[in-house]
């Protein structure tokens, strides 16, 4: 007797785009983009195959959002919009 209903071995896998998750394939499709625009397509696969590497040796053994986390401690807070921590006497006033 075939069961109705299929139930997914594994929930926390992250979505892939052929081999390669979305942070993987986006760090590899920009420098080939670059690389294609400004016509050094050869340097644009070097850098697509070196950013690929750097990912995947950054989040070896950690998940995606170890990058998250880095981003918010070690870019500037204009960076994308993350804000700084506001300063302790304001905070009462901040609600």
């Amino acid at each position: 007797m075939t069961d109705r209903y299929l139930v997914p071995r594994r929930l926390d896998d992250p979505e892939l785009i052929g081999f390669w998750t979305l942070d993987e394939f986006a760090g590899m499709l920009i420098p080939f983009a670059w690389g294609i625009l400004a016509q050094h397509i050869f340097l644009g696969i070097g850098l697509a195959f070196g950013a690929w590497f750097a990912l995947r040796k950054v989040k070896s053994g950690r998940a995606g959002s170890a990058l998250i986390h880095a981003a918010y401690w070690y870019l500037p807070g204009s960076f994308l919009g993350l804000k700084a921590t506001p300063p302790s006497h304001c905070r009462l006033l901040a609600g």
